[in-house]
């Protein structure tokens, strides 16, 4: 082994400081603490920026198509053939045909805007992010001048299953008094919760039929929705799709519609790894600190022990034990805390919420409803080697200078 026996035994020792030496103790316990803290800190932090990143991505691509086919202008007329052709394209599982445009909701003379989607009932049922999150009416009503909102917008308006709200198209009737708002009323058959708040609360959807009356384009979409087998790799369906449009049409992915989106969320998540990468660092300072101190304390027991027999490799590897032990343990806790408080971390808002009385985590300003967090191993690793790496070369210099001390000159006015 690289430490003997009596190594272990000395550098433990010291860890366990006599009542005189009491404040160097607790400097190493701080030390300690503060390791443990950043390390759980730091894993608690990126446990959610990655659920949050995971949740947003899982439910913006299964409400959103992986890549969207749109006409060069106006809507996309005759768009069977070229469906037909796109689902032969290696790795499309699904090509749906959509209306989505603008209207004004009003309920009992309450009015607010609202995305309204048009969608074949058939594909609507199979999009898990939907169908799997009914809370209230069935799928099997989606049909004729039937419509699914979302709770968040049957909670605002005061819609229940069976009640009937008002479109308003932007684009009126003409008549001979001038242009006529164009309005018609819709039942609410299914009612969903996808946990997103921008869907819940602003998007209506109904069947493609109705929606292509009502926004007058028969026999036209506004947009082919492409669903692939591997979205994070978008990149490899863009060469033969466009093959097939042939310049025809306009192709955006969800990578290019929501570029800034999660670019941000990348930057904010470097940054806050590098802002709170400095809590470690600080509590290595203090582990530089204390084993400073612990090494002037000691001065007469190094010099006893190199007259002993004791090389400097034996007193440079027990100072440099002692002061490794602190990271370690350090970084232990911080591991079984950061992962614990991740696995646990909605239950412990709930928990918290329920005592403050206040919400912590208001799905209008974070667009979730839950608290995410997803532990990325390889990412939990990286955080404890770093700590580890911190805390052993806070201890060098320490056990260096222990190492290089003169016995002659420690014991000269013993």
């Amino acid at each position: 082994m690289i430490f003997g026996a009596f190594e272990r035994m000395v550098a433990m020792r010291y860890l366990r400081a006599r009542r005189q030496e009491g404040f160097i103790s607790v400097i190493a316990g701080f030390s300690l603490l503060g390791i443990g803290l950043g390390v759980a800190t730091l894993i608690i932090v990126m446990a959610v920026m990655n659920g949050f990143r995971s949740e947003l991505l899982g439910r913006v691509l299964g409400l959103n198509g992986h890549m969207n086919v749109y006409a060069l202008q106006g809507p996309l007329p005759d768009y069977g053939p070229l469906a037909d052709r796109l689902r032969q394209v290696p790795g499309v599982r699904s090509v749906t045909p959509t209306v989505e445009a603008q209207a004004l909701v009003t309920v009992r003379g309450v009015s607010s805007g609202a995305i309204v989607r048009g969608i074949k009932p058939e594909d609507f049922r199979v999009r898990p992010t939907v169908s799997n999150h009914v809370v209230r009416g069935s799928l099997d009503n989606f049909e004729g001048e039937t419509v699914a909102i979302g709770i968040r917008m049957a909670q605002r308006l005061g819609l229940a299953i069976g009640d009937q709200l008002t479109l308003i198209s932007p684009q009126g009737n003409t008549s001979a008094f001038g242009t006529v708002p164009r309005m018609r009323a819709y039942t609410i058959g299914a009612i969903f919760d996808v946990g997103m708040f921008e869907y819940d609360n602003n998007f209506i959807f109904m069947p493609l039929p109705a929606a292509q009356l009502f926004f007058r384009v028969p026999d036209a979409v506004t947009t082919l929705e492409l669903m692939v087998d591997q979205p994070r790799l978008i990149w490899q369906y863009r060469a033969p799709v466009q093959e097939i449009l042939g310049g025809r049409a306009r192709l955006v992915d969800w990578q290019q519609s929501n570029a800034s989106f999660f670019n941000a969320l990348q930057v904010e998540r470097n940054v806050m790894f590098l802002i709170l990468t400095l809590i470690i660092v600080v509590a290595a300072f203090n582990i530089i600190s204390s084993m400073i101190m612990l090494v002037k304390d000691k001065g007469r027991d190094i010099a006893i022990l190199r007259t002993m027999g004791a090389t400097r490799g034996m007193i440079l590897r027990i100072f440099f034990l002692s002061g490794a032990s602190i990271g370690v343990i350090g970084t232990l806790f911080g591991l079984v805390m950061g992962v614990a408080f991740a696995d646990n971390i909605e239950a412990i808002r709930q928990f918290i919420q329920n005592i403050i009385g206040t919400e912590l985590f208001s799905a209008e300003i974070y667009f979730l409803t839950q608290l995410p967090a997803e532990i990325d191993w390889g990412e939990v690793a990286r955080v404890v080697l770093m700590a580890l790496g911190l805390s052993f070369g806070a201890t060098i210099y320490p056990a260096w200078r222990a190492a290089k001390l003169d016995p002659v000159e420690a014991l000269r006015y013993e």
